[in-house]
């Protein structure tokens, strides 16, 4: 029987390399791909993402493959989104207007306030405080570090999805997890161990 493979999205705003060759050291069968074909067929989807919620919108509409992200996700198929690819995720964000997302996570994305004595974007590691328990989060304790690159951050309708908080001026949701969804605002691929053993978390929820 042939392997199973993870789906990496490719819709051109990405940091792939890094995505994939992390995935690749718990998981051997990685495809980068913009194919509906290869991403319906895949037994995991994981959706990064690194720069503009309306440029992300534009690039997966121009590949055609925002529909297929959605049908993915509502198969129940493990799905992880990935910093923009986490923002992705909600109803709508307020970068640069209004936009509307995947509605996967009821809610909406907003900018860090400007009036906090910090640099936005957020930029380098910060600690993650573990709200509700995930099996993507088995072996993860509560304070760890990651890594974050961002300037704006999800607020869910449903404080109950949760997984991680992390306090940059203020609180905010650093990863959720809802049924066969976890995405997170920080970068597991450049989280060092703890990154790790998050992606070989996700990648044990694949059924055999």
């Amino acid at each position: 029987m042939k392997k199973k493979y993870i789906a990496v999205v490719d819709y051109g705003m990405g940091n792939l390399m890094s995505v994939s060759k992390a995935l690749e050291s718990v998981y051997p069968e990685v495809r980068v791909t913009a194919s509906k074909s290869v991403i319906n067929n895949a037994a995991a989807v994981v959706l990064p993402g690194v720069g503009a919620f309306e440029d992300a919108v534009k690039n997966l509409n121009k590949c055609g493959i925002s529909k297929t992200i959605k049908s993915n996700i509502l198969t129940g198929k493990p799905f992880f989104g990935i910093c923009l690819g986490l923002q992705l995720l909600y109803t709508r964000s307020e970068e640069n207007g209004s936009w509307e997302g995947f509605n996967v996570i009821k809610g909406t994305v907003k900018k860090f306030p400007v009036n906090m004595e910090l640099k936005v974007p957020q930029i380098g590691w910060n600690k993650i405080f573990i709200k509700n328990k995930s099996p993507v989060l088995n072996g993860v304790k509560d304070g760890s570090f990651v890594y974050f690159v961002h300037s704006y951050y999800g607020v869910p309708e449903d404080k109950s999805i949760i997984c991680t908080e992390t306090l940059y001026g203020e609180k905010f949701a650093s990863s959720v997890n809802a049924g066969n969804v976890f995405a997170s605002q920080f970068h597991p691929e450049k989280s060092q161990w703890v990154g790790l053993n998050i992606l070989k978390n996700f990648v044990e929820l694949i059924k055999c």
